[in-house]
Parts: C-alpha cells; sequence; structure tokens
C-alpha cells in the first residue's frame, strides 16, 4: 500500500488561510489505512482547522467528505464542491494529481506521500518498494536492496555492515537479509550473481502510461 502522514499543522493552517470554504477530502483505501486520511482523520482536521480559525478570527469554513478513492475518476465524480474555494486533499500524491484536474479549484496537499510498504502491526510499515520500474525481487528472495538497502546498493554488502547491521544503525544491512533468505531456500548460490547497474530510463515518467504501453519484451 501507498504509506501516507499528516503535513504539520501550521504547515496546513499557512497553506488553507487564503481561502474562506474549504472541503477537507479524505480517501477511504490506503491513506485510511495509514490512519492519515479516513473518516476519523479527516474529522479530527476539520475540527482542528475550525477551532484554528476561531482563534485567528479568519472566518473559514470548514467542512469534510471521504471518497472511497481518490485516485479513481468514478468516486471524484460525486464529489459536490459547489461554493468552495478550495480543497483540502487528506490522499497521496496521486489523490491530489486527480482532484486537481478535475477541479476548478485549487487543491491543496495535507498529507505527505512517503513510500509503497507493508504493514508490521497497527500504524506501522516497512518500506518495501520505490517503484523503479525494473523489478528484481525474484532475484533478492523478496527483499528489494534498492529501498531496504540505504545506499541502494544492488551487489552487497558495503563494507560498513557491522554484526548484520547497516553502519547507519537504524535497520538490519538488506543484503545480510536477503543472503540469510536465500540461504534458507537453498539457494545461496544465487547470491554471487552480480546484477547489472540498474536501468532507470525504464522507471514510469510518462504521465500517460498504461498497462501495454511497454508489453512483456524490452
Amino acid at each position: 500500500m501507498i504509506v501516507v502522514r499528516q503535513k504539520p499543522l501550521k504547515e496546513i493552517v499557512k497553506a488553507v488561510a487564503p481561502y474562506r470554504r474549504i472541503l477537507l477530502v479524505g480517501c477511504n483505501t490506503c491513506a485510511a489505512v495509514s490512519l492519515a486520511g479516513g473518516e476519523l482523520e479527516v474529522d479530527t482536521l476539520v475540527q482542528t482547522l475550525r477551532l484554528a480559525s476561531s482563534q485567528e478570527g479568519t472566518g473559514s469554513v470548514f467542512e469534510g467528505a471521504v471518497l472511497q478513492r481518490q485516485c479513481e475518476p468514478e468516486f471524484i465524480e460525486k464529489l459536490e464542491i459547489d461554493d468552495c474555494d478550495a480543497l483540502l486533499s487528506l490522499g497521496c500524491g496521486a489523490g491530489v494529481a486527480l482532484l486537481a484536474d478535475n477541479v476548478d479549484i485549487p487543491v491543496i496537499p495535507a498529507l505527505d506521500t512517503m513510500f509503497i510498504g507493508s504493514a508490521k502491526g497497527l500504524a506501522s510499515w516497512r518500506a518495501e518498494c520505490s517503484a523503479c520500474g525494473s523489478c528484481v525481487l525474484g532475484e533478492t528472495a523478496g527483499i528489494c536492496p534498492i529501498t531496504r538497502c540505504a545506499k541502494g546498493i544492488l551487489n552487497g554488502p558495503c563494507g560498513g555492515v557491522n554484526d548484520g547491521m547497516c553502519e547507519l544503525g537504524d535497520r538490519e544491512c538488506a543484503w545480510v537479509l536477503i543472503h540469510d533468505r536465500l540461504a534458507k531456500l537453498h539457494r545461496e548460490d544465487e547470491f554471487e550473481t552480480t546484477h547489472e547497474p540498474k536501468d532507470y530510463s525504464v522507471k514510469t515518467k510518462n504521465p500517460e502510461w498504461d498497462a501495454h504501453a511497454r508489453g512483456g519484451d524490452r
């Protein structure tokens, strides 16, 4: 899932200050699971912004709505924005972009999009994918060195590893994890495989890309 987190309140308050009627738009999929854009988070932020507006005497009006997904037009079409001066999106960057493409008023992001990750527990995720466009997970036992290694090394580990830990001290070394999992799968000989430099030209940057754009061959 796409993991997001709310921007600092001061940043949000400053961004909405020029507008009088603001509709907060949540997303009931990834943002909701991240505890950043579901009904509860939208309602909480509405109340917080109303209080801030009252204290500052700006007279701004805040209302809330939650879409099933912000990244699909069929849900955005159901959004009622009459009399709104701006939208405050509690969705990922894709949601902000699609909202902005379908309305004629400013769309302000309330969240920062962090990474594609997997759940570790309640409100806890681990970055698993950087959407590089040329996946090597089949060769690295499902552990992405681009994402999990602090240096994004394709052939590791580097000289900074110590007792299985990255030299940064905040994570296990991705390449030690890859080695151990390959060994568990009786594939340790594959650890010696040299990976070619990552071809970042295939990383999707074309806004009109679709599922048939590349086909099965490179």
